[in-house]
């Protein structure tokens, strides 16, 4: 245990030689540390109506420009000015008066909206949210209005949900980045160490030394692991001081220590298949990725699962999602652990 140890502190302690890594680990902490001066920029791109931004002028014109209009009216961020005739609003939309043109017509019991957006500027998107968001309010009226009058089903509507963006941008996006990544750079991470003691030929070395390949692997994979759960923590608590709660933390580290070992274990094993660092980083980006892909077949997505955990609504489901994650990491690193014995004993 104790040479597995030495293993360990000697990978962390050449982790600080890394500025890649170094700048890694920087970059995850500011944004954990200042994440609610980030979340509002963030949220911006995110959801570029969340900010204001200011009224979106619209000119609205065509024979069913009253209903459009009306629509408008009761909305926060558009204002609707009508126009006569549509040549009249292009005009002004073209020398900047107006933020887009709608042309409302009645067409076989339905209306059409026609709408013109800038082409190309920073105010495209929100005037492109804004709209939609004006149309699907506009669309909702018409249906409860005209059911009574409807001769066949229509498709269903999404369901309206009255929720701050800034929250789920922070708990569906900003915290899954924060626990995901560390995972990502430990596999890595773990990638290049072993891939660079069999380029430089230290490994063997190393096993000159009464050291069997397997303690090697599990003193560099040991130190790769504990990396990532400990990052996933000092990010949560930094979320906590700036006044993003995150509820279930137990659970949420242990998920990115079941999804460590996964990684970093996978790593290790390349490393040992593929002695060339650069094929070896290749083949761990697409592993990963097809990782992932793989659990979003899943019944619980791992970006949702961690969701659901953060704002405190996980179910059994979600802890049995956690604990299905774990026992698949510790499954794949006793594989490799396994495969390193195999190694050692055609040694030999």
């Amino acid at each position: 245990m104790s040479r597995r140890l030495t293993i360990a502190r000697r990978e962390l302690g050449s982790l600080s030689r890394e500025k890649t890594i170094v700048l890694a680990l920087l970059i995850q902490l500011f944004v954990a540390a200042f994440s609610s001066f980030l979340v509002v920029g963030l949220t911006t791109l995110y959801d570029p109506g969340a900010t204001g931004g200011g009224e979106v002028e619209v000119g609205v014109t065509g024979d069913a420009a009253g209903e459009l209009a009306a629509a408008m009216a009761g909305r926060d961020g558009v204002d609707a000015q009508m126009y006569d005739d549509r040549s009249e609003a292009v005009d002004a939309f073209q020398r900047g008066r107006l933020d887009a043109v709608a042309v409302a017509t009645h067409d076989d019991h339905r209306i059409g909206v026609d709408v013109t957006v800038p082409d190309a500027s920073l105010r495209k998107t929100l005037v492109v949210v804004r709209m939609r968001a004006t149309l699907e309010a506009f669309e909702r009226a018409e249906r409860q209005e005209r059911a009574e009058h409807l001769t066949h089903d229509l498709a269903p509507l999404p369901p309206q949900v009255s929720a701050s963006p800034y929250f789920g941008f922070s708990y569906t996006v900003l915290v899954p980045l924060l626990l995901f990544l560390p995972t990502f750079i430990a596999g890595s991470t773990a990638v290049d160490s072993v891939t660079e003691e069999m380029e430089r030929g230290t490994l063997e070395l190393l096993r000159v030394a009464p050291l069997s390949l397997r303690d090697i692997i599990d003193g560099k994979g040991a130190a790769m692991v504990a990396l990532a759960p400990a990052q996933a923590a000092l990010w949560l608590g930094l979320l906590s001081v700036n006044g993003i709660e995150v509820a279930n933390v137990g659970s949420l580290v242990a998920m990115t220590t079941g999804f460590a070992l996964i990684l970093v274990a996978g790593g290790v094993l390349l490393g040992l298949l593929v002695p060339s660092r650069q094929r070896a980083q290749l083949l761990y980006s697409l592993g990963t990725l097809a990782v992932f892909a793989v659990a979003a077949l899943l019944p619980a997505h791992p970006a949702t699962t961690v969701a659901r955990l953060a704002i405190g609504s996980a179910t059994t489901a979600t802890h049995l999602s956690v604990v299905v994650y774990l026992a698949a990491g510790v499954a794949v690193a006793a594989a490799v652990r396994w495969y390193a014995t195999r190694l050692d004993a055609e040694r030999l």
